[in-house]
């Protein structure tokens, strides 16, 4: 083999490896204070059917989730930091899924908690406003950011988000991430039956889907 061709055969083995640990180390996740959305939910699900001390099933790991944690670790003889990582969510049962898997879980919750039985291409819009806040300067810049920002949305305050979420959300959910957004750019939607809002009335509509208007 000439040196040429082994250079190229090297550089071709150097990018597959690279490629292979990429996927390994963004497919491993962990869940610590300040970390927020689905994974964080089943931990705070699973600790407290164990009967440990969570206030509240809110998808949020403030101190109390992280309390419950330490707790759950010094009774499992984990290392005890307080951080779910590997090993503390193998101990929990709990599998840990790529960035990506729990995008599409926490955007699908939201998106049936505010949009069930509103038409499909409404879903998918909805899950369109989400990621368009994220690209918004106005706006945190993560979706879990978004989501459980204080008075953002009705359904994280009124047990919605909690509720079984929908099978269309899923798909709504990874076609807003795909790229189809319905909203055409919309930062807001609102039900012009339940709101009171003067202000959103303000806002140009883009946008106009089963129940819900979509603003900018």
């Amino acid at each position: 083999m000439s040196v040429k061709k082994f250079a190229m055969v090297f550089i071709a083995v150097v990018f597959l490896f690279t490629g292979i640990i990429w996927r390994l180390s963004s497919t491993q996740t962990l869940s610590k204070l300040g970390s927020r959305g689905e994974e964080v939910r089943q931990i705070q699900t699973r600790l407290k059917n164990w009967g440990y001390n969570i206030s509240s099933i809110d998808g949020i790991y403030g101190p109390n989730t992280k309390n419950a944690v330490i707790q759950f670790q010094k009774n499992n003889g984990l290392k005890v930091d307080g951080i779910a990582g590997a090993q503390t969510l193998a101990a929990m049962g709990i599998k840990s899924t790529s960035s990506y898997e729990n995008n599409v879980q926490l955007l699908a919750r939201i998106i049936s908690a505010e949009s069930r039985g509103e038409p499909y291409t409404g879903q998918v819009a909805v899950g369109g406003v989400i990621l368009n806040r994220v690209r918004h300067p106005s706006f945190p810049n993560t979706i879990s950011g978004v989501i459980y920002q204080p008075g953002a949305f009705t359904a994280i305050n009124d047990g919605q988000f909690n509720a079984a979420i929908v099978a269309s959300a899923y798909n709504a959910a990874r076609d807003a991430l795909n790229g189809w957004d319905p909203s055409n750019g919309a930062i807001y939607y609102y039900n012009p039956a339940k709101t009171t809002n003067k202000w959103i009335y303000s806002r140009p509509v883009v946008a106009r889907i089963g129940r819900h208007i979509f603003a900018k």
